[in-house]
């Protein structure tokens, strides 16, 4: 089963909207603000259940497109975007966008780092945007991230992201709960544990599953991060350390 079909299940399973989110997608944006949307056409590139479009809708997007590869994560975009006459939720593969200056805004978070082919997809999303138009990522980061690379991807390559997906869900339990009373126990000191210690259990159940069910996850080093746009072509290519644990680069069309 492809990628997009798991993440479908997850987003099915886990379409309800939290709190937490904008806390997430403020960290995820920056070093921007969320003025940055104002007034703009943004692309939402992989837009899941709609949890990212809704804080652009919320902070005055112009219009918001996004769109995704599997139904079941368009349908709770939808009902989740559904108060918002100025968004369009769309079945779309990132690999086939017949788009072309049309957005002031393409960004794409959580969706790079699961490709096989990361470079077709931001070509695609470079054509989408105008002359001057941003481009912004956030893609895993290597650095802080070494005991997942070392004992959690081959976990995942090798045998969870081979599960029927009722019974990898069942096994997330066995990671999320010993990491949610870890998380309430014990003070943490990373960026990203603060902040996850305070999402509900469901959040954090998520989380897990979301790391243990796709066929590809590329942790990126800061300089692997960096081209993926820089050797793009664009302008004022720039990059940032979200969490002390992954990476939002971002760059202008020529």
């Amino acid at each position: 089963m492809a990628s997009e079909k798991r993440f479908g299940y997850e987003w099915q399973k886990y379409h309800q909207m939290d709190s937490n989110y904008e806390i997430q997608f403020k960290k995820w944006i920056s070093p921007f603000s969320q003025e940055v949307f104002k007034d703009k056409k943004v692309l939402d590139a992989g837009c899941g259940m709609g949890r990212n479009s809704y804080w652009l809708l919320k902070y005055g997007a112009k219009e918001v497109v996004g769109f995704d590869f599997d139904q079941r994560s368009i349908a709770a975009a939808r009902k989740n975007l559904s108060s918002f006459s100025n968004v369009k939720i769309e079945f779309r593969s990132i690999y086939n966008l017949p788009l072309e200056n049309e957005f002031d805004i393409a960004f794409c978070i959580g969706v790079i780092h699961h490709l096989e082919n990361p470079q077709l997809a931001i070509k695609n999303l470079i054509k989408a945007v105008r002359p001057g138009g941003l481009i912004l990522i956030w893609v895993y980061g290597h650095e802080s991230n070494e005991g997942i690379v070392k004992w959690i991807n081959p976990l995942r390559i090798h045998l969870t992201s081979k599960l029927p997906l009722p019974i990898l869900h069942l096994l997330t339990y066995c990671f999320s709960l010993p990491f949610w009373i870890f998380l309430k126990l014990f003070p943490q000191k990373s960026p990203y544990l603060k902040q996850v210690s305070r999402f509900k259990f469901f959040h954090l159940h998520s989380i897990i599953f979301d790391q243990l069910l796709p066929k590809i996850a590329n942790y990126y080093k800061k300089d692997e991060a960096c081209h993926l746009l820089a050797e793009q072509g664009l302008k004022n290519v720039g990059i940032f350390h979200c969490n002390q644990n992954s990476w939002t680069v971002y760059g202008y069309k020529i």
